[in-house]
């Protein structure tokens, strides 16, 4: 009866060390795992992925020629009590290391390959989907599906179910596993982050606008406008346009319905029949025409003080934006630009 107790029990731990390993074939293998001594040599890059136990995660490693067995590695992991420690994602490690050098690393933020991704201030949402697939490697396919159906992005109720406008540009890290929806949220969450500093929903009342409205005006600064000093001008323009009920003119949101970018805007392009041109309508257009960055949405609800009605950029490359509310001066920028440009 001893002897069928001591069995039963030694069973027992067996089990619970192979569920707490994370890995089956250690059973049979030597009480001492085979290990290498010293920091390797070389380097090799291992992916961790998500939800990978300490055993696959040193069966990964001995397949590299990381460590010496699988082993050895779940054994310093549990040993100190590593197990909720280890992250997914891409690691440089050396070849032939003792294990406990291979955790190490496995821990140390510098050991971590960080893919990113920027998105620059001002693209279009189809440019967004472009640069984000180039970025992650997930297809663009996923990313169209994905702003198909907005509710999954978990936008702000006064986006009104669009995505435009809301993605905002900046640096995201990709981490291994990460989806095409799941990418997008982690725009629109840093999103809500500069709409929260700006305080746009608290300062767009001010400017008498919605909040979708003043993300508009702010994708048309940004698509507009050459250096972030010109930025609260642009919005005093837009706004005294609008003050006299006037049409606002911007040759942005003529591209934006032709789906272009040019400084070529002829006649026979602002008649284009878009609720976006508005050459054609008074008011603001439906919606964002890009993706702004923080410095226009400030623009947006802090506009400058000023009677300025035109705006020319008179030196695209050098990014000099000229000012006035005179049309005798605006029609002067304008042939200056035209000069520029060859149009003349």
């Amino acid at each position: 009866m001893r002897r069928a107790t001591a069995v039963v029990a030694g069973a027992l731990a067996l089990v619970t060390a192979v569920v707490a390993y994370g890995v089956h074939e250690i059973v049979g293998q030597p009480a001492e795992a085979p290990d290498y001594s010293g920091a390797g040599s070389g380097t090799v890059t291992i992916e961790i992925t998500p939800g990978a136990s300490a055993g696959e995660i040193g069966r990964t490693l001995a397949d590299a020629g990381v460590v010496a067995s699988a082993q050895s590695f779940v054994e310093q992991v549990i040993t100190r009590s590593k197990e909720s420690s280890l992250h997914p994602g891409r690691y440089v490690l050396r070849r032939r290391m003792a294990a406990a050098g291979a955790l190490d690393l496995l821990l140390t933020p510098a050991s971590k390959v960080v893919r990113k991704v920027t998105v620059p201030e001002g693209l279009r949402m189809r440019e967004v989907l472009r640069t984000l697939s180039a970025g992650t490697g997930i297809p663009v396919k996923d990313f169209t599906e994905a702003v198909a159906e907005p509710g999954r992005l978990r936008l702000p109720a006064y986006a009104e179910g669009a995505a435009e406008g809301f993605l905002f540009p900046a640096t995201y890290e990709v981490e291994p596993g990460m989806t095409a929806v799941d990418m997008l949220r982690k725009m629109v969450a840093r999103f809500r982050v500069a709409a929260r500093e700006v305080r746009l929903e608290e300062l767009a009342p001010r400017v008498r606008l919605t909040p979708k409205q003043a993300v508009t005006v702010a994708s048309i600064i940004q698509a507009e406008g050459g250096v972030p000093a010109d930025y609260p001008k642009i919005a005093a323009v837009v706004y005294n346009r609008l003050a006299r009920g006037a049409k606002l003119e911007m040759d942005s949101t003529v591209n934006y319905a032709l789906d272009r970018h040019t400084l070529k805007v002829s006649v026979e392009d602002t008649r284009v029949d878009s609720p976006y041109n508005t050459y054609a309508r008074t008011g603001l257009p439906p919606g964002p025409i890009g993706n702004p960055g923080e410095s226009a949405l400030a623009a947006a609800l802090h506009p400058a003080e000023g009677r300025w009605y035109w705006f020319v950029t008179t030196d695209p490359r050098r990014k000099i934006t000229k000012f006035t509310d005179k049309e005798a001066e605006f029609r002067k920028y304008r042939e200056e630009l035209n000069r520029y440009l060859g149009t003349n």
